[in-house]
């Protein structure tokens, strides 16, 4: 039963729909990674990515919200029931317990690397069959790569 008709023809929404389905998993993946590794940081650069993490968690969710929304517009349910990200994320998952300052940063340049290149896969694929969602997750992966820069620069082994 299709609630809502797309304008896009079947094959687009079908390219589209899966699209935006992956990256919903992705974001929401990413945020509760972030937000695990945000209770359980420890070590002497805590309160910086601490709150940085929280940039993460809060980037994340909102965009989650903005594709599912895209999907719903385009008469294609988002799922983004926890079994769901569990069983189809494909992003590194936190290790269970207190995690080292060292780790998060490692973690967050390794979840984030993945959710970028994903994103990329998905924007190649959405340039015929819609440019709208295109320039959606284009925007998405602005934010991510800063993210990423500005996590890999906390590890960075130029010092002074």
């Amino acid at each position: 039963m299709a609630v809502v008709k797309s304008t896009l023809p079947d094959t687009a929404l079908k390219i589209t729909g899966e699209a935006l389905q992956s990256t919903l998993v992705d974001l929401l993946g990413l945020s509760l990674t972030a937000k695990q590794a945000h209770w359980n940081i420890v070590g002497p650069r805590f309160r910086s990515i601490h709150l940085q993490l929280d940039e993460v968690v809060d980037s994340a969710r909102s965009y989650a919200d903005a594709v599912a929304e895209r999907a719903a517009a385009l008469g294609v349910a988002p799922d983004g029931r926890p079994e769901t990200v569990a069983t189809a994320s494909a992003l590194p998952a936190a290790k269970d317990g207190w995690m080292k300052d060292t780790e998060v940063v490692e973690l967050l340049v390794d979840a984030l690397g993945t959710a970028i290149g994903r994103l990329r896969e998905h924007i190649a694929a959405t340039e015929q069959a819609d440019l709208v969602t295109q320039d959606l997750l284009i925007g998405i992966t602005a934010t991510l790569e800063k993210q990423h820069w500005m996590f890999q620069a906390e590890d960075s082994p130029l010092r002074s």
